[in-house]
């Protein structure tokens, strides 16, 4: 009988002769390094905020991730694709990989990473609900009460953040919760495929139509590169490299030996190393208030999480 993986489901690999088995502390290493990664794309986001457009930055960061994808997952073979199947991708790469950077990019330009990264933190509560209603999964008591929380705390940086900036401010929060909506909306058309693709194919292929998506971008593009620093043009290529290509092999490493739920509660550290990075490197912090509703936000997250559900385990959007 054919063992199988019990966080997905799908039979084991056997292990080639003469291999042995990783050392226990690599899957730890692995989780490590995606979540410093993710966070430190909040970081670079906010620093490049002042030098590239929200589609240039997008565009840029897009085309160096697709080609570095592109090497891996071309290195392990493709499969086969149903017509189906290429739509979702499409939708995927145009809503996630697109919508999603421009619209978090735009939202820190009003907003600090610290908060940024604590209104995306939401959108495993959104992924939940959106699975209740179109895939089927039990609306459950805890869901309701972790949108209710997840919602409070929102309301509470919202209304943090408006400080000086006024509405500048309350601009930035609606983008980022609009990148965590399209976010949520992405993963569970994503779920699907995640079951019956390889994860490094379908984000190599949603990578590139997401790139594709930005291509009106170009010429701001151009422009922004001629004008910016060799310092901060190196800083788009370590967001298409290290957040986006790097982080993502990671994960699927970490993924291979911890369940799926396990790995989901290390994403309650993306928020604080964000913040701290932000502190160090930027000089900035949330508002007081802002803080709790961050904790506030990401109770709800917890509670909404209470029960198993694969969707509402899923790791933050590639930052």
């Amino acid at each position: 009988m054919t063992a199988t993986r019990p966080e997905t489901g799908r039979p084991e690999r056997p292990e080639p002769p003469g291999t042995t088995a990783p050392a226990p502390w690599l899957p730890l290493a692995a989780v490590g390094v995606t979540l410093v990664l993710w966070a430190s794309a909040f970081v670079a986001i906010r620093h490049l905020a002042d030098t590239f457009s929200p589609g240039s930055l997008s565009l840029g960061r897009l085309l160096v991730g697709a080609v570095c994808l592109g090497v891996t997952a071309l290195s392990r073979g493709l499969v086969r694709m149903t017509r189906g199947q290429w739509l979702a991708v499409v939708a995927i790469g145009v809503l996630w990989f697109g919508v999603y950077n421009v619209a978090l990019n735009a939202g820190e330009q009003h907003v600090d990473a610290g908060t940024a990264v604590m209104l995306i933190q939401v959108s495993p509560v959104l992924v939940a609900l959106l699975a209740a209603v179109f895939l089927g999964e039990r609306f459950t008591r805890y869901l309701a009460i972790g949108l209710g929380l997840a919602f409070a705390g929102i309301v509470l940086i919202a209304t943090a953040t408006g400080g000086e900036h006024g509405d500048r401010s309350v601009a930035g929060v609606l983008l980022c919760l609009l990148a965590a909506v399209v976010y949520a909306v992405s993963l569970v058309l994503q779920k699907p495929l995640v079951a019956r693709l390889p994860a490094v194919q379908v984000t190599w292929l949603a990578c590139s139509v997401g790139a594709v998506a930005c291509l009106p971008f170009a010429g701001q593009l151009v422009g922004d590169v001629r004008a910016a620093s060799a310092a901060d043009v190196g800083w788009v290529v370590y967001l298409g490299v290290f957040p986006t290509a790097i982080a993502f092999t990671t994960f699927a490493y970490a993924l291979r030996s911890m369940s799926a739920g396990n790995l989901g509660v290390t994403t309650y550290l993306v928020p604080p190393i964000t913040i701290v990075m932000g502190w160090l490197l930027l000089g900035e912090t949330p508002a007081t208030m802002a803080y709790a509703g961050g904790v506030l936000a990401l109770v709800g997250v917890a509670v909404a999480r209470r029960k198993p559900r694969t969707a509402a385990t899923a790791p933050p959007p590639p930052v």
